[in-house]
């Protein structure tokens, strides 16, 4: 589960968009940055929604205690709370370099 979770993160870092630095981006440019932002933390739900119904799947076939159970569902609850505090991060990150972005392009001008 942290090697998937790891995986995740290098992912996001690898896919996050460049903004372009200099006055003219415009106001396309910052609809397309958070669309693909959002497309790509709904990706990442579908991935951890899968990852967690498998490993639920995986509990059926094999005699595990009821600690080991909970245990393991904690995790779930914790790898979804981070998810979770990461996106809206990643957010208001992306809201703050834009924000940046503008300021910039008004003292070029």
């Amino acid at each position: 589960m942290r090697k998937l979770f790891i995986g995740l993160i290098v992912a996001f870092v690898l896919s996050f968009p460049m903004a372009r630095v200099g006055a003219g981006q415009s106001r396309n440019n910052v609809k397309q940055e958070r669309k693909a932002l959002k497309v790509r933390q709904k990706q990442e739900w579908r991935t951890l929604k899968l990852q967690q119904r498998n490993q639920r799947r995986s509990w059926k076939g094999t005699r595990i205690t009821k600690a080991a159970r909970a245990q393991m569902k904690h995790q779930m609850d914790r790898d979804k709370r981070a998810m979770r505090e990461r996106q809206k991060d990643d957010l208001q990150n992306l809201k703050d370099h834009q924000r940046m972005m503008k300021e910039r392009a008004r003292r070029v001008r």
